[in-house]
C-alpha cells in the first residue's frame, strides 16, 4: 500500500477492527447501476472496472480538471461485526491478482423498484425470502432517526412513482439527509449480492475517487447521460440494440444528453425532490427543459446566480474535449453540483462588480424576508469549508476547519462513469476512432443553448 493511500485510510476512514474501513452509502448517489459507498469525507468508492481505471490511471492532463481526483485501490470484503450487522469493510490491496476484477457494472445494483416510501420506523423484510433484512442494512442505519423503508404492497400499487418528495423539518437540514432513494436502491441490491456470493468469493477491488459533494451542506445534484450513442465497442449485439432503443426513445438522440438523476433542495416547501432515470427516459425536449428549470429552482425563485457559472464550466470543458483526439466517453455522465442551503455569513460586502452572482442583487430586506433557508446573495458566494454542523454520514461535516478557510465553487462541473471509454492509447481496443466525441461534445453544445436559454428567460 502506497504512503498516500495509508494516510488518507487513517484520516478520513471510519475505523474497523483489523486496519480496515467501513464504508457506508453514499447518500449523494442520483444515478447509475453501480454501487457508490462513502470511503470518509472526501472520499468515495465504487467497485474496480478494468476500463475506468485505466481511463484514471492514464488521464490526459488537460482532462483533470473534469474529472474527479483518482485516489488508489482498495480491497472490499463483506463481514459480519460483533453485533451481527452486516458490513463492507475496505482494506489496503495486497494483490494485483487480476481474480479480484469486477465485471461489468450494468448487471450490478439495478433497482427492481421504482418507488420507495419514506417513513419514521424501520420496516422489515423487503421481502419474504428475506429474514434478516434488517441486519444487512449495514450498522449506520441502527442510529437513525428517519429511514427509508420498503412497503410490498405500496410497492406494487405506485410502480410509477418516478419523481418523489421528501419533507425536512425546520432546523438542522443537514442532519435530516440520510439517504436518498436510488443510492440506497443501489446500496441493499449490492450488499444481497455479495451476501448470496459469500461462498465462492469475499474480495473485491474498489477504485477511490474524490467525493464531489463533501464540499457542500446540502448538495444538489444533477446527473445527465452524455452523447447521442451509449454502447461501448465490446457491447454483445443485445445490450447494443437495447441501448440504441433507449437512445432512440429519448433525448440523447434528439440532443444528446437525457436526465439520468436528480436531487434537488427546494427550500421554499422545505423538501428535497428526486428524479430518477426512468422519468428522464420519458421526457420530452420541453420536459427535458422544465426539469433543469426544476434543477436551478429553489422553490421561491430560479438560481440564476449559478447559471454563470455553469456555462462557464461547459465552454471550458467543451474546448477541452474537442482537443481530445481519439477518445470516446460512450455512457459516461455530467454532474451538476449546487449547495441548496449555503451557509449565510453573519457580515458581508455587497459586491457589485463581481464575476458571479452580480445581477439582480436583491434588497436586505427581500434577503431577511427569505427566512433560515435563503440563499446568501453575494459575488463570492461559496460554500465555506469551515461551517461546522451536519451529519457525518451525510458527508457534510465542517467541524474539522475554520471558518476562515478556503470556500468550494459555487458550482461544481465534472465528467463520471468511464466503463465504457476508449481511445487509441488502450492497446487491447479492437476498434480505434479517429476525432473527436462528436456525440458527447454535440450534448454539451445543446446542453449550454438549453442553459443559456434559461439564462436570458430568467433576466427579462
Amino acid at each position: 500500500m502506497s504512503p498516500a493511500l495509508e494516510a488518507l485510510m487513517q484520516a478520513e476512514g471510519t475505523p474497523y477492527p483489523g486496519k480496515g474501513v467501513m464504508l457506508e452509502p453514499f447518500v449523494h448517489q442520483v444515478g447509475g447501476h453501480s454501487c457508490v459507498l462513502r470511503f470518509g469525507e472526501q472520499t468515495i468508492c465504487k467497485p474496480l472496472i478494468p476500463r475506468e481505471h485505466q481511463f484514471y490511471k492514464s488521464l490526459p492532463p488537460e482532462m483533470r480538471k473534469f474529472t474527479p481526483q483518482y485516489k488508489g485501490v482498495v480491497s472490499v470484503s463483506f463481514e459480519e461485526d460483533e453485533e451481527g450487522n452486516l458490513c463492507l469493510i475496505a482494506y489496503p490491496l495486497h494483490s494485483e491478482s487480476g481474480d479480484l476484477e469486477n465485471k461489468d457494472p450494468s448487471t450490478d445494483c439495478e433497482p427492481k423498484s421504482k418507488m420507495v416510501k419514506w417513513s419514521n420506523k424501520k420496516q422489515s423484510p423487503l421481502g419474504p425470502e428475506n429474514d434478516n433484512y434488517s441486519k444487512d442494512r449495514s450498522r449506520h442505519s441502527r442510529k437513525e432517526d428517519k429511514i427509508m423503508s420498503y412497503n410490498r404492497d405500496e410497492m406494487q400499487q405506485q410502480q410509477q412513482a418516478e419523481v418523489l418528495y421528501f419533507s425536512l423539518e425546520e432546523g438542522n437540514v443537514v442532519s435530516q439527509i440520510k439517504h436518498n432513494p436510488w443510492s440506497l436502491k443501489c446500496h441493499q441490491q449490492h450488499l444481497q449480492r455479495m451476501k448470496e456470493n459469500a461462498k465462492h468469493r469475499n474480495q473485491y477491488k474498489f477504485i477511490l475517487l474524490e467525493n464531489l459533494t463533501w464540499r457542500y451542506r446540502v448538495p444538489c445534484v444533477l446527473d445527465l447521460k452524455m452523447g447521442t450513442r451509449q454502447h461501448g465497442d465490446d457491447a454483445s449485439e443485445e445490450k447494443k440494440a437495447n441501448q440504441i432503443r433507449k437512445c432512440q426513445q429519448s433525448t440523447s438522440a434528439s440532443i444528446g444528453v437525457r436526465l439520468c438523476g436528480m436531487q434537488v433542495y427546494q427550500s421554499e416547501p422545505g423538501q428535497l425532490m428526486f428524479m430518477n432515470k426512468y422519468h428522464g427516459r420519458k421526457l420530452t425536449l420541453a420536459g427535458f427543459k422544465e426539469a433543469l428549470y426544476q434543477f436551478f429552482h429553489n422553490g421561491h425563485r430560479l438560481r440564476h446566480e449559478l447559471l454563470s457559472p455553469v456555462l462557464r464550466r461547459l465552454r471550458e470543458m467543451q474546448a477541452a474535449l474537442e482537443a481530445c483526439e481519439s477518445y470516446r466517453f460512450y455512457s459516461s455522465s455530467l454532474l451538476i453540483i449546487y449547495d441548496g442551503d449555503p451557509p449565510r455569513a453573519p457580515t458581508r460586502p455587497r459586491h457589485r462588480g463581481g464575476e458571479e452572482g452580480d445581477e439582480d442583487e436583491p434588497s436586505d430586506e427581500e434577503e431577511e424576508e427569505e427566512g433560515a433557508f435563503g440563499f446568501p446573495r453575494s459575488s463570492s458566494a461559496g460554500v465555506c469549508a469551515g461551517v461546522s454542523g451536519g451529519s457525518s454520514n451525510s458527508g457534510s461535516s465542517r467541524s474539522s476547519h475554520s471558518a476562515g478557510e478556503a470556500s468550494s465553487p459555487v458550482v461544481d462541473v465534472r465528467m463520471i462513469d468511464f466503463a465504457h471509454t476508449t481511445c487509441r492509447h488502450y492497446g487491447e481496443d479492437s476498434v480505434v476512432h479517429e476525432g473527436q466525441d462528436s456525440g458527447f461534445i454535440f450534448g454539451l453544445q445543446n446542453l449550454i443553448t438549453i442553459i443559456s436559454e434559461l439564462e436570458d428567460h430568467s433576466a427579462d
